[in-house]
């Protein structure tokens, strides 16, 4: 008859030995899988089926304190912020992308990577992410924002990370989530360094921002111009 614990736990490898385990060394390694069978049973049998814990409920008081940051965004410097006008039609412009993408991904898989790819009007920063899985994408997404972590924004960078992003599928995966959401940041954080509203770099950073709050709506990381704010 099955105790009450293999009622509720039953063995995985229910195992029968006619031996017994009196000759079974555990100190030393099992020789074969029935050994081995064998000395996790007996190890099994000589544990307490409860086990109750000794807490110290002082030393729980001292730990209830857990320090996470949930921070937004750097704000951008003033003047450095995009109309709501304007994120609202790049995330309308991102989505037309996309369904392009989508429309001729099979197209440009079916293509060797020369001029051919050109021929719907896209550079071949898309064509090339858009021929990799999900899994790769994702992976070199995160290469790429673990190198910006280090390095200042180049126009390369913002090309690829574009197309990475054009090519993320939705709904997002939990890694994903965490990735962008890093971006973001990282261009936010860039962004408040900015000495000149005639920087280069402030619409690719802006344009980065905007499609990670809006379009793959992380909201609480969106630009908010000073005439919205309440």
């Amino acid at each position: 008859m099955k105790s009450d614990v293999e009622e509720l736990m039953p063995r995985q490898l229910p195992v029968d030995f006619q031996d017994t385990a009196e000759d079974l060394d555990l100190n030393g390694p099992p020789r074969n899988p029935r050994e081995y069978l064998r000395q996790v049973q007996l190890e099994a049998s000589q544990c307490p089926e409860v086990v109750v814990a000794q807490i110290d409920p002082k030393k729980l008081k001292k730990k209830q304190t857990v320090n996470a940051s949930v921070a937004g965004c750097h704000a951008a410097p003033e003047g450095f912020c995009p109309s709501v006008s304007w994120q609202q039609q790049q995330a309308s412009n991102f989505s037309d992308v996309r369904q392009s993408i989508a429309k001729n991904r099979k197209h440009w898989r079916s293509q060797t990577l020369d001029d051919n790819v050109m021929m719907v009007g896209f550079p071949p920063f898309l064509s090339i992410v858009s021929r990799l899985n999900q899994s790769t994408v994702l992976t070199v997404l995160e290469i790429l924002i673990n190198w910006f972590e280090e390095h200042e924004f180049v126009s390369q960078l913002g090309c690829w990370l574009y197309s990475l992003l054009a090519c993320l599928e939705k709904p997002l995966l939990p890694e994903a989530h965490s990735s962008i959401r890093q971006l973001a940041r990282r261009c936010a954080q860039l962004r408040s360094t900015l000495e000149s509203l005639e920087d280069e770099k402030l619409p690719a950073l802006n344009l980065v921002i905007c499609l990670v709050a809006r379009y793959f709506e992380q909201n609480d990381l969106a630009d908010q111009p000073p005439s919205t704010q309440g």
